[in-house]
């Protein structure tokens, strides 16, 4: 990958799914590491994953239960370890939607657009039995796709019914069998996209990973992620305005006045106990009370000899770069 640009919006809201999450595999490659509690951009993997497809009627996550941002329903296949297939198996067992997302825990960049476009994708094709998306190198990615449910099953219940024929069904059939061993019997669709199906198997992946997180152009929207995940809150709000308002409180009162009223900004909005409109109505408000605090403070005509000095420079302006500390 050489660069992160997020994908665009998939167009009107997805259908209905329900979302299957691997995560139980054993790193090997990463010497054994929990990689699904792994931090990029200061998020676990998983939860990175979770939020992308935060859209899910139902999202089951096949692994030991851990803690993680949002509520998951738990699953596991038998015996743990067993492979993809088997987890895939007993992850989908849980779910009751048509339409199936299926996705690896150690994708730091998905989003709920691309999601959103798998499943759209599916919808609109009147013959596919999956979307998936393929890599830099236009591999299939298998673990980053959206499936009918119904198609899964059938493929499922195939590769259980040849291991019984052939004796080797005592646990089912499916262990150790690899993905496309399920996916060669599916009609697919590929959507190529190097980035959202980037996954970290080393550390070299984590390292890349972290790094990129930190020098493209929505390291902002990254931070705001983090942060909103650490704190427990889903809020969309208009960043933009936040930021002017910060500007002008910074130009207009004092350096300090722009990160605490955008703190009290918050803290009304949670006591007007509203969403987006009412941070919005409150940064209005705010903003309106420190244009008026510049323009008294900025008028040389009428400010005496013996009148303070505002305690900002004039051409004094807080970085606007989305990665600055």
């Amino acid at each position: 990958m050489t660069s992160y640009e997020p994908p665009g919006a998939a167009g009107p809201d997805a259908a209905v799914y329900d979302a299957v999450v691997l995560a139980g595999g054993a790193a090997r490659r990463l010497g054994g590491a929990d990689k699904p509690g792994l931090w990029v951009g200061g998020r676990a993997l998983l939860d990175r994953v979770l939020g992308a497809c935060a859209e899910a009627r139902t999202t089951v996550v096949v692994a030991d239960p851990r803690p993680t941002a949002r509520p998951v329903l738990w699953a596991r296949e038998e015996p743990p370890g067993a492979g993809p297939v088997a987890a895939l198996d007993a992850g989908l067992r849980r779910t009751t939607a048509e339409v199936v997302v299926v996705l690896s825990a150690d994708l730091p960049f998905l989003e709920a657009d691309t999601v959103r476009r798998l499943s759209t994708a599916l919808r609109a094709s009147a013959d596919a039995d999956g979307v998936l998306l393929t890599d830099a190198d236009g591999r299939d990615q298998p673990l980053v796709a959206a499936y009918r449910a119904p198609a899964l099953r059938r493929g499922l219940a195939a590769l259980s019914h040849a291991a019984s024929t052939s004796g080797s069904a005592a646990d089912g059939g499916l262990t150790g069998l690899p993905l496309r061993r399920l996916t060669a019997g599916l009609r697919l669709m590929r959507v190529p996209d190097p980035v959202a199906s980037f996954d970290c198997d080393t550390w070299d992946d984590i390292a890349t990973a972290r790094t990129r997180i930190r020098e493209h152009g929505h390291v902002l929207d990254e931070w705001i992620s983090a942060v909103k995940d650490e704190l427990g809150i889903d809020l969309d709000v208009d960043t933009k305005a936040l930021l002017d308002l910060a500007r002008d409180a910074a130009h207009g009162v004092a350096r300090p006045a722009a990160p605490l009223t955008t703190f009290l900004v918050g803290y009304a909005a949670a006591q007007a106990q509203g969403g987006p409109q009412a941070v919005a109505e409150a940064t209005r408000k705010a903003a309106a009370l420190a244009l008026r605090w510049a323009d008294e403070s900025g008028g040389a005509e009428s400010a005496g000899p013996g009148d303070a000095e505002p305690d900002v420079a004039p051409d004094a302006t807080p970085d606007k770069r989305p990665d600055a500390g």
